[in-house]
């Protein structure tokens, strides 16, 4: 069985989920109250010297650490079904479109950063509301310009199936709702959520639906 090490309102956390349910893999949730620094522990930091969440621990007991890396473990090592396209230059527009959100969103908006902004530079909420809401902006304008306009849109980011860049876009959009972004200005990505959460594998990874989210 697998342990999932993670949280439930970590956007990372639920990219993996939904992979995961994906590929219908089935393992042990373990969860980690990240205000409480519970990931800073020896026995935690032994796993992911990082203190961060998700980790992926396999049966043997090795760790695997950052999300986009753990997908592409369980892509190559579970094959079936696919989350990237067959042919390159498809392979390349997921990438692409999950780095949009996992490499130019998330990290300016985690947890760290926000707590840095109100501990060291004295942001209240209201200015770390903005700007979480600013940086959303900046990525999800080119993003929706880009699915819009693309050929290679289906019902999902990248034709009829759900694959990586849909699991990255569901976990930042739960993100947005918690900050109360106004996403009204980005209908396809609204569009492309709506459908992933009709579906199991990505409902059972949202956010509220967490053993800990209680």
């Amino acid at each position: 069985m697998l342990t999932l090490h993670n949280y439930f309102r970590s956007s990372t956390s639920t990219r993996l989920r939904a992979a995961l349910n994906l590929k219908g893999l089935a393992y042990d949730y373990k969860a980690y109250a990240l205000l409480k620094k519970e990931t800073q522990t020896p026995e935690f930091l032994s796993k992911s010297p990082a203190g961060l969440v998700p980790v992926l621990e396999l049966e043997d007991g090795t760790s695997l650490s950052q999300s986009l890396a753990i997908i592409e473990y369980i892509e190559e090592t579970h094959p079936k079904p696919p989350l990237l396209p067959a042919d390159p230059a498809g392979r390349a527009r997921v990438r692409a479109l999950s780095y949009m959100i996992a490499c130019e969103v998330h990290p300016l908006n985690n947890l760290r950063v926000l707590q840095y902004l109100a501990s060291e530079l004295d942001a209240d909420d209201q200015d770390r509301t903005a700007w979480f809401h600013h940086w959303v902006h900046a990525t999800f304008t080119p993003l929706e310009k880009l699915l819009a306009e693309s050929a290679d849109t289906g019902i999902f980011c990248h034709g009829d199936v759900p694959g990586l860049a849909d699991c990255c876009l569901y976990a930042q959009m739960w993100n947005n709702r918690r900050f109360k972004v106004n996403t009204s200005a980005y209908p396809t990505i609204e569009r492309i959520f709506l459908e992933l959460d009709k579906l199991e594998p990505f409902r059972l990874a949202a956010p509220p639906t967490q053993p800990d989210a209680a």
